[in-house]
Order: structure tokens, then C-alpha cells, then sequence
């Protein structure tokens, strides 16, 4: 069984400004109160390839474990290790972010791609944001109906902390504005 859904979002802002709000996200301390099950992140590796342009980033991403109480409970744990590849491409003005848990794999598997890139309306003034996620729980596939619930469980925690992302995002986003307008939030 997998669990997969997606999701897209317009912020209302040019991908120069949605891509640093990006970087800032996990980074900012009043943020840590809305996307509180984040607990560290660390960046890994970064590359830039002069030829192509492309920047590549990986991070560590440690966090509270999505899902029900009782598949913690299950599992023994309390904390899930991720890593999250980056790819900037800003001669084309893309930004793909993968991100996959490390940890619980024999429990369950999570993977979560998202990109920004100018929005076709408006490429000069807004980013669409696309995101894939699929939750696959593997010890339960014998028990369908169960490993079915568990598996929708997660997924609207997910969509609950992708929603506090985008709130965060956007608050960053307008900062960001404010700050090139020279002006103080």
C-alpha cells in the first residue's frame, strides 16, 4: 500500500524571493514554533558546478514522527532522520527539493519532492510551487485495511505541516519584500 498525494500552491512573489525564503525556513527561530516538529537541520554538502550553474545541496533534517501515536509506540521511536537533496538551476529558475527519511525505513518509507519555478501566468512576479508526497507503511501490508488508516494518518499530518510551511514561507517571503523596500515588519 502507498499513500501518495499532491499539492500546489502560487506564492504570490518572484522565485528569487520564494527560493531564499526557502533556504530560511527552518533557519528562522520564530519559526520554530509553527513547524515545531522539525528539531535540527543540518546542512551536509554544498556544491556549486560553475559550468552548469547548478547548486547542489544536501541536509540533514531531524524530526518528530509523523504518524499516530501508536505507530510510535510500535516503531520505539520519537525522532526520524531525513535527508533532503537540493537542486537550484538560476540560469533556468528551478528549484527541486527531494526529501527522504533514513531512519524507520524498515517501518516505513517517505518521499517528498517539491519544486518552485516561475509561474507560467506571471513568471516575473509569482513561483508555483509543486509537491509530491508518498507514505508506503511496510511491516502492515499483510494487514491492508490497517496499514491503509496508518498510512492516511500520516498523510494528513503531512498536509497539515505542508500547510505551516506555506504560512511560513509566505511570512518569510514578505519580509524579504519589506527588507528590499527598505522598509522594518
Amino acid at each position: 500500500m502507498v499513500k501518495a498525494y499532491t499539492q500546489e500552491h502560487t506564492y504570490r512573489h518572484p522565485w528569487e524571493r520564494v527560493t531564499s525564503a526557502s533556504w530560511r525556513k527552518f533557519a528562522d527561530p520564530e519559526n520554530k514554533r509553527i513547524l515545531s516538529h522539525i528539531l535540527e537541520v543540518d546542512t551536509l554538502n554544498r556544491l556549486l558546478d560553475p559550468p552548469s550553474g547548478k547548486l547542489y545541496t544536501t541536509r540533514a533534517i531531524t524530526i518528530h514522527c509523523p504518524g499516530p501515536w501508536f505507530v510510535r509506540k510500535i516503531v520505539g521511536h520519537d525522532i526520524c532522520h531525513c535527508v533532503e537533496s537540493t537542486v537550484v538551476d538560476a540560469r533556468s529558475r528551478s528549484m527541486q527539493l527531494t526529501t527522504r527519511n533514513i531512519s524507520l525505513q524498515k517501518f516505513v518509507e517517505v518521499e517528498e519532492k517539491i519544486r518552485y519555478d516561475p509561474h507560467p501566468d506571471n513568471p516575473n512576479g509569482w513561483t508555483i510551487c509543486q509537491q509530491e508526497t508518498r507514505i508506503r507503511i511496510k511491516p502492515l501490508s499483510a494487514l491492508a485495511s490497517m496499514a491503509e488508516k496508518v498510512e492516511q494518518r500520516c498523510a494528513e499530518k503531512f498536509l497539515q505541516n505542508s500547510a505551516k510551511g506555506r504560512e511560513v514561507m509566505e511570512r518569510i517571503c514578505k519580509y524579504l519584500e519589506a527588507e528590499s523596500s527598505g522598509l522594518a515588519l
